[in-house]
């Protein structure tokens, strides 16, 4: 088991078909005790128990500071440490440049680009305390092609600057012990896709994947995994792209 007596904080895990559930479930089985954050806390924590008693569901507005460190204080409390933290929380829009206005700009960027530094900020200093750390950002190939398929631009550029942010904390967090890196996901089917693929979307979308199919949220956790344990132990500031071949570079 990678993760045997580590413990885990993933952001935006309680819905059952998302990324983070997922890797919650991933990491249970291979040993970490895992704290569950959204912001729906009943949903948390009704998650969480479905991994078992040892793991604890906190209800969290990564968009408020003030959260994000009541969260932090309830995870170290029930844990004594924490070991990995996720920065998985997101949300999507799909609308075109001219449709985006002001509301829409800051709800997508408050949560997929501000709450990434927020939660940071909040675990970063019992890292440091510690001297170890690892810390994974959720990104997406949005960011890195120029728009995705249910993402407008604002979300491209959230997702863009998670990968600026990330870069930038693993460069300054290194000599504390602390690993910073990134995912970027393809098209994942999840509740954000779900319903919304007609059969010909999903066949030109196919044509554009080497490897032929859609990723599922497994495929993601996968690589929190890789990133969250031991095997990556010297691997800090880099990208993971998990999208079937959909963007080779």
């Amino acid at each position: 088991m990678l993760l045997e007596g580590k413990t885990a904080v993933i952001s935006g895990a309680a819905s059952p078909r998302g990324i983070g559930l997922a890797t919650a479930r991933l990491f249970a089985r291979h040993g970490a005790r895992v704290a569950i954050l959204d912001i729906d806390g009943p949903g948390a924590r009704e998650a969480a128990a479905s991994l078992g008693p040892q793991h604890v569901g906190i209800g969290c507005n990564v968009t408020d500071l003030d959260e994000c460190r009541r969260a932090a204080d309830d995870a170290i409390t029930a844990f004594g440490q924490v070991d990995i933290l996720l920065n998985n929380a997101g949300v999507t829009q799909p609308v075109k440049t001219m449709e985006i206005d002001a509301a829409s700009w800051r709800r997508i960027v408050d949560v997929n680009l501000t709450g990434v530094l927020y939660l940071s900020q909040a675990f970063i200093p019992h890292m440091r305390s510690r001297g170890r750390g690892s810390i994974a950002c959720m990104s997406s190939v949005s960011a890195q092609r120029g728009g995705g398929i249910f993402g407008g631009p604002h979300y491209s550029a959230a997702k863009a600057g998670v990968l600026g942010l990330a870069k930038a904390m693993a460069r300054e967090l290194g000599p504390d012990g602390i690993r910073v890196n990134c995912v970027t996901p393809g098209l994942i089917q999840t509740d954000i896709t779900g319903g919304k693929l007609t059969d010909e979307m999903r066949r030109d979308i196919l044509k554009g994947i080497p490897l032929n199919r859609l990723g599922d949220a497994e495929d993601v956790a996968g690589a929190y995994l890789f990133l969250a344990s031991d095997l990556s132990a010297y691997i800090t500031g880099a990208v993971i792209d998990v999208n079937g071949g959909m963007l080779i570079h």
